[in-house]
C-alpha cells in the first residue's frame, strides 16, 4: 500500500506496433474517447450516430446501410452469419486462411449447413471454384469470403465473388478487417450485401467496435425471414434501426467507442481515401525493397499480396518466438507470428493506420539487420535501409499528419 492506496495508476509500456493489429491508436482518437460520457439515448448522442451514417458510408463507398456493431471485428463477423442466412440453409465459405475457418467454426455452431472451399494459402482464390460450387449447390442463400486475409497476407476478388453470387441467387457477405481505410473497397460498386470491420487496424482507434455496411437487398431479407434470428444482440435489422432515423433503443452503445470511431472515421476522410490507399502501398513497397536486399523470402505473389500485411519467412535457424521476443524485449517493435498453417514458419509484419511511415519501415529494417545475425543469419550492414531509402524516392509515401 503507497499513500493509501491499494493500487497504483495504471502503466503500459510503449511499443511500435507492426504486427497484424491492433495498430497504434492516433492521439487525435484517444482525446475524444475520454470526453465526458452522454446516454446512448441522448439527442446529442443521436447527432453523432447521424454524422457518423454519412460518414461510415462515405468510408465504405456506399449509399446504403453503413453503421457499427458494438464488439470486435469478431461480432461483424457473427451478426453477418446469424442475420443473412437460417438454421439448414446452405452457405459457401471460401476458405484460403486462419479468420476463414474461424468463419467456418461460427457457421457451424449456427446450425448452417456449410461447404467449405478450401483453396491454398497465399493466393488468391479462383472464383472459378466458387462458380462451380455454386452450380453444385443451387439452393445456397449465402457466400462468404474475406477481402483482405491478414493470416495469409492475400488480397480476393471479392467483387467477382459477389457477381457470381448474385447471378446464383444467393447474398454476398465479406470480411473487409485489415482492407477498410487500407486499400480500393468499393461496397456499392462492387454490388456487396454485408462488410464488416474492425476498428484497430487501419482506422488506428482501439479494439472493439465493428463498422459494417449493408445493402438494402440484406435487410430485406432480414426483416422478411420466416425465423428470427438466434441472437438478439447481435440481429442486424434491430442494430441497423437504431442508428437509423427513428433511432429505436436497442443495446446501450459503447459512447466512448463511438467518440474514437468517429475521430478516426474523420482523420480518414480528412486525409482522401485514395492518399490513405497510396501511403499503405507506398510503404509496403518500401518494406518490401528492405526485405529483398536482407534476402528474405516473401512467399506471396506480387498479384496477391497485401500492401497492409507483409508474409515474411523465416530463414533456416532462425527461431519464430526467439525472434520476436527479441524486437519486443530490446526495440519495442511488435511484429505477428504465424497462424494455422503458417504457425512457425513465417512472420507477419504489419504497416496499418498510424504504424503505416517511413519511420517504422526504418526502424524494423534495421532491428532486423541487427538480431538475424545473431541467429546465423548474415545480412549485410545497411544494405535494407538503403533499398528502402531508394524505393521511397522512386514511388514517396503521402505524408501523414493528425
Amino acid at each position: 500500500m503507497k499513500n493509501g492506496q491499494r493500487y497504483e495508476p495504471l502503466t503500459v509500456p510503449r511499443r511500435v506496433i507492426l504486427g497484424p493489429g491492433p495498430s497504434s491508436a492516433n492521439p487525435r482518437v484517444l482525446r475524444a474517447m475520454s470526453l465526458p460520457i452522454i446516454g446512448y439515448l441522448d439527442p446529442a448522442f443521436f447527432e453523432i450516430l447521424d454524422e457518423m451514417t454519412g460518414m461510415l458510408g462515405e468510408l465504405f463507398r456506399t449509399e446504403q446501410r453503413a453503421f457499427a456493431v458494438a464488439g470486435s471485428g469478431s461480432a461483424g463477423m457473427e451478426a453477418g452469419l446469424v442475420s443473412l442466412a437460417q438454421p439448414g440453409d446452405t452457405v459457401i465459405i471460401c476458405s484460403y486462411g486462419y479468420f476463414c475457418e474461424r468463419q467456418i467454426l461460427m457457421a457451424e455452431r449456427l446450425d448452417l449447413n456449410v461447404v467449405a472451399l478450401r483453396t491454398e494459402w497465399g493466393k488468391s482464390m479462383d472464383p472459378a471454384v466458387l462458380a462451380e460450387a455454386l452450380k453444385e449447390h443451387p439452393e445456397t442463400q449465402l457466400v462468404v469470403g474475406i477481402h483482405a486475409e491478414t493470416s495469409a497476407g492475400t488480397i480476393h476478388p471479392i467483387a467477382e465473388f459477389a457477381r457470381l453470387a448474385h447471378e446464383a441467387g444467393a447474398l454476398f457477405m465479406t470480411d473487409v478487417v485489415t482492407s477498410l481505410a487500407g486499400c480500393e473497397l468499393e461496397f456499392d460498386a462492387w454490388d456487396l450485401d454485408y462488410a464488416y470491420s474492425g476498428s484497430q487496424k487501419c482506422l488506428a482507434a482501439p479494439p472493439g467496435i465493428s463498422p459494417v455496411a449493408l445493402s438494402e437487398r440484406g435487410l430485406d431479407y432480414i426483416r422478411g425471414r420466416q425465423k428470427l434470428s438466434s441472437s438478439w444482440y447481435l440481429d442486424l435489422s434491430l442494430i441497423a434501426d437504431y442508428w437509423g432515423t427513428g433511432h429505436k433503443p436497442h443495446h446501450t452503445a459503447p459512447v466512448s467507442m463511438v467518440y474514437g470511431l468517429r475521430e478516426a472515421v474523420a482523420m480518414a476522410l480528412n486525409e482522401g481515401l485514395a492518399q490513405r490507399w497510396k501511403r499503405h502501398e507506398a510503404n509496403a513497397a518500401a518494406l518490401r525493397a528492405g526485405l529483398d536486399a536482407l534476402n528474405l523470402e516473401m512467399p506471396v505473389s506480387e498479384s496477391d499480396r497485401l500492401d497492409q500485411l507483409t508474409i515474411v519467412r523465416l530463414p533456416v535457424g532462425v527461431d519464430d518466438a526467439k525472434l520476436r521476443t527479441q524486437l519486443l524485449n530490446e526495440y519495442s517493435i511488435e511484429i505477428g507470428r504465424g497462424l494455422g498453417k503458417f504457425a512457425g514458419e513465417v512472420i507477419r509484419i504489419g504497416l496499418m493506420g498510424e504504424s503505416c511511415v517511413p519511420a517504422n519501415v526504418f526502424a524494423l529494417l534495421n532491428a532486423l539487420e541487427k538480431t538475424l545475425p545473431e541467429q546465423g543469419f548474415e545480412v549485410g550492414r545497411g544494405a535494407a535501409v538503403a533499398a528502402a531509402s531508394a524505393q521511397l524516392a522512386r514511388n514517396p509515401s503521402p505524408l501523414y499528419s493528425a
